[in-house]
């Protein structure tokens, strides 16, 4: 395993590996606006929400790694603290790319990028009207740590596209189609395949890895995520279930490879207690 210390790395190199291990990351699609009422826009990866009460935003514009300057994002927020994050999909994710491009300070990256500017509600920069969801903040502290300037928002309103959303008027994570940024040149769609489902364990408590037999756990078939499905169970089947659903196997399963891999299908389909009743049998 290559192990380093951050102290003792050149910093491009440190960077690079920052990015290519945390990932994917969701991308800050950020306008701002100058105290002379020149729009700006440029996209940050260093970004995420931290909590929904109050409602936070938190990213970062460090200082430019050619230059070592201010980006006019960090610089506008100091005049007017305030913001629009525009979140961005996979429909608009080259024009945002080209946004990134550094401009001369009082570029409009709306025109360069040929981006739709629409007047905000609460605040003074403009939202992006290509954009799924557009969030309205009010900064409250930007905070400088060496070339890390991290801008901390207060989300004031918060726009959605009915386009993106379901039935029940929420975001439906298979029509926004976002994108987020890896290492590189690379990055993400959370689209179609890459999407998956994993139900969260919030009010039941799983019987844990722990407590899996030995047999089991150490499979040379059954994966770390198949121990965690089958530990996610609240309780094992009983005898009377195990018994019938054995009953009901066509296909004959006489040694613990194949129980396992007909356990391991099972669990590919989420039917956990099944599975069980299978390696249990």
């Amino acid at each position: 395993m290559l192990s380093i210390i951050p102290s003792e790395t050149p910093i491009p190199l440190l960077h690079q590996y920052l990015l290519g291990a945390v990932g994917p990351r969701p991308i800050c699609f950020a306008s701002t606006v100058d105290a002379t009422g020149k729009h700006n826009l440029a996209p940050f990866s260093f970004f995420n929400v931290f909590s929904a009460k109050p409602p936070i935003a938190i990213f970062s514009p460090n200082l430019s790694g050619r230059t070592g300057q201010a980006k006019d994002t960090h610089l506008n927020i100091k005049e007017v603290p305030e913001c629009v994050i525009n979140i961005v999909d996979y429909s608009m994710v080259h024009q945002m790319s080209l946004a990134s491009s550094p401009y001369p300070k009082g570029t409009s990256e709306f025109i360069k990028a040929g981006f739709t500017p629409i007047p905000s509600d609460l605040v003074k920069p403009m939202r992006v009207k290509e954009s799924p969801v557009q969030l309205e903040c009010k900064v409250f502290e930007v905070k400088e740590i060496g070339n890390c300037n991290l801008v901390m928002c207060e989300i004031v309103k918060i726009h959605i596209s009915e386009a993106v959303l379901d039935d029940k008027k929420l975001i439906d994570q298979q029509k926004i189609d976002l994108v987020a940024r890896m290492g590189g040149n690379w990055y993400c769609r959370a689209h179609g395949d890459a999407l998956f489902e994993i139900e969260k364990p919030i009010t039941t408590i799983g019987i844990g890895i722990d407590v899996i037999p030995e047999r089991i756990k150490h499979s040379s078939i059954l994966t770390g995520n198949n121990l965690g499905q089958l530990g996610n169970i609240e309780e094992l089947p009983n005898a009377e279930d195990i018994k019938n659903f054995n009953h009901t196997i066509s296909q004959k399963i006489n040694t613990e490879d194949e129980k396992h891999a007909f356990a391991k299908t099972l669990l590919e389909l989420n039917k956990v207690k099944e599975a069980w009743c299978v390696l249990l049998g």
